[in-house]
């Protein structure tokens, strides 16, 4: 844990501010206690079936003061990604909701020459043909972008397999392996420490995923909150053990008292 007060906030969004579009309770006023404190935050989110102006609508009308701005997105992130590493290569991108706006000034093509895949959260997109085309495209030399790697996810029918599963199956299939964004990426998180413009040693980083939100952070110095609400499981513990464990967002204000 650092050992300097906590000056700056990344939060996760899923599981820690809502589940389904539902705030959690007590996550708003949480928020706007931060932002009363005069304390910044950002959101550091792996959310990829939303950009980040949908989510940061989606978030007003749930009652969080939040701006586009303070939203850094797993889909915003890998957009910037594959136009800096990729530039003038046509795109067959495996996604959902409104997620290829992200994508401006990026070639995107469902045809056969396609010289990278990228795969966020498709949800219902995850179909057979859709699969082996990407599949093929992959066997062709074309080069695998995760947006993030998570294995499952909560929304409120329960627990929901998420894109990394689908993923992986293509590394396997494949024998290639993709190139991850999103978190538990180390440049994900400096991205959020870098908008906060605060160092890991004084920014708190809160998120419901021990192993995706808290390790990653913590070994960077900055101090991992766990919140016991969204995709949190007791085993998870497993993963490492958080500086601070709170029931819900909700009692993030505790802190600073």
């Amino acid at each position: 844990m650092a050992d300097q007060a906590i000056q700056g906030v990344l939060f996760d969004v899923d599981g820690v501010l809502h589940v389904d579009g539902v705030a959690i309770p007590g996550a708003v006023e949480a928020l706007a206690d931060l932002r009363a404190r005069g304390v910044p935050f950002r959101l550091l989110t792996n959310t990829t079936v939303r950009s980040r102006w949908a989510l940061g609508a989606l978030l007003r009308d749930l009652g969080f003061d939040v701006a586009d701005d303070d939203v850094i997105t797993a889909g915003g992130a890998t957009a910037e990604y594959v136009r800096r590493n990729f530039p003038g290569q046509p795109v067959f991108l495996l996604g959902s909701g409104d997620v290829a706006a992200e994508f401006e000034g990026v070639e995107l093509t469902d045809g056969p020459g396609a010289g990278v895949v990228v795969i966020g959260d498709a949800a219902e997109n995850f179909d057979y043909q859709t699969m082996n085309h990407a599949f093929r495209l992959l066997l062709g030399g074309a080069k695998l972008v995760a947006m993030h790697r998570d294995p499952w996810w909560m929304t409120s029918a329960g627990p929901t397999i998420d894109a990394g599963a689908f993923i992986r199956g293509l590394e396997f299939a494949s024998g290639t392996r993709s190139r991850l964004v999103g978190k538990p990426a180390m440049p994900f998180f400096r991205a959020g420490f870098r908008a906060l413009g605060l160092p890991p040693a004084v920014t708190a980083m809160v998120g419901d995923s021990i192993a995706h939100d808290l390790v990653p952070a913590m070994r960077m110095g900055a101090t991992g909150v766990l919140v016991r609400t969204g995709k949190f499981l007791d085993i998870d513990l497993q993963y490492g053990t958080p500086d601070i464990s709170l029931a819900s967002v909700a009692e993030l204000g505790e802190l600073w008292e």
